[in-house]
């Protein structure tokens, strides 16, 4: 029996499947598997470099695909008009999504003690769920149900009854509510609105707090492909550096236009022009080189948070949209512009989703 199997689908679940792993004994580190899949994120050379980490005994490239690859799943998309026919046939697609997944599914599960799944939304819950298959689920990132509760939010209308369901494998709901999902894993429970009985808190800044340099050092050279580059960046400009992290937002020229507007409006400070600093989201397709050539680019291949880790980095600010700025502590000054911010650029109801439940 092998010990743990960690299956992420973004560099975030990566750092923080690293600092499960750092928070163990020595003796019990460097026994895991990790598991990259490649459905909605471009992992680069992270393979490469994590079997290099002293952390992972093994690590597993995972296609997995979306239920958009079966055309024999969509017919089950459509609404029958009828709260009960809906559900019969919520309960094939359940079953049918998990049984098609089995093909692509690169291990086996059953050999591990403990599993623990990042975004069980994804196939792979729905997949353990039809192999009847228990594991971890792990919030997919920081406080993110306190903004943006899934579970209930896809399931919104009848919930109750579709969380019964879910309890009895009938049909699957991922964030805690499946059968064989033994607990959640969210970093801090009184910001949740809904409570759910299985989450359990794992606060990440005590995980960051025990980090020897040692162990930063490991992180460093697992997520920076080139720190020399990244360093020369840095010390490229004026001396108030802002850092600008960009996110997959609206359409390609709206986005553009976003952050050409963040960088005018919030590019300055105490009436000096700063050095601008783009970070792309690892999803997000637009050429920020060529886009925005009078700035620096940096590379979107690692999460944010690794920043924290490098010596003497500081930025003067750092500006989000709506990905959640907790954690950042190489930053004077984090702004958090929100859905007021985006209401300006598309329709509030497409990203207003928590007032919908």
């Amino acid at each position: 029996m092998k010990e743990r199997i960690y299956v992420c689908h973004t560099y975030y679940h990566v750092y923080v499947t690293c600092l499960k792993e750092l928070a163990l004994p020595k003796k019990q580190q460097g026994q895991a598997t990790l598991v990259l899949s490649t459905m909605s994120n471009d992992f680069g050379n992270l393979k490469e470099r994590a079997e290099d980490c002293p952390l992972f005994e093994e690590v597993v490239m995972f296609d997995e695909k979306e239920d958009v690859f079966f055309p024999e799943l969509q017919k089950y998309h459509t609404d029958r008009g009828n709260l009960v026919f809906n559900m019969l046939s919520r309960m094939k697609y359940t079953k049918l999504l998990g049984r098609l997944e089995k093909a692509y599914v690169p291990v086996n599960f059953r050999q591990y003690r403990d599993i623990y799944v990042f975004c069980d939304s994804d196939p792979i819950g729905y997949y353990l769920s039809y192999e009847k298959i228990y594991y971890h689920a792990v919030e997919d990132g920081l406080n993110c149900i306190q903004y943006y509760d899934t579970a209930r939010y896809d399931n919104r209308g009848h919930f109750k009854l579709k969380a019964w369901m879910a309890a009895r494998n009938l049909i699957f709901i991922q964030n805690g509510y499946g059968k064989y999902c033994l607990d959640m894993e969210i970093n801090d429970k009184s910001v949740v609105p809904y409570p759910c009985r299985k989450y359990i808190e794992q606060p990440r800044a005590k995980l960051v707090g025990r980090l020897t340099k040692e162990d930063k050092d490991i992180l460093i050279r697992l997520f920076i492909e080139n720190l020399e580059k990244l360093q020369g960046q840095l010390r490229q400009g004026a001396e108030d550096k802002i850092l600008v992290l960009s996110e997959p937002l609206c359409d390609l020229t709206v986005r553009r236009q976003i952050f050409a507007d963040i960088i005018e409006e919030y590019g300055e400070i105490d009436g000096r022009r700063g050095q601008i600093l783009i970070k792309p989201h690892p999803r997000d397709v637009l050429d920020y080189t060529k886009e925005f050539p009078e700035h620096i680019v940096l590379s979107g291949m690692f999460p944010m948070e690794i920043l924290n880790f490098i010596p003497d980095l500081r930025f003067k600010r750092v500006i989000s949209v709506l990905t959640v700025p907790n954690g950042i502590e190489f930053a004077e000054e984090v702004l958090f512009l929100g859905e007021d911010f985006l209401d300006k650029y598309e329709a509030p109801e497409l990203h207003r989703q928590n007032e919908q439940i």
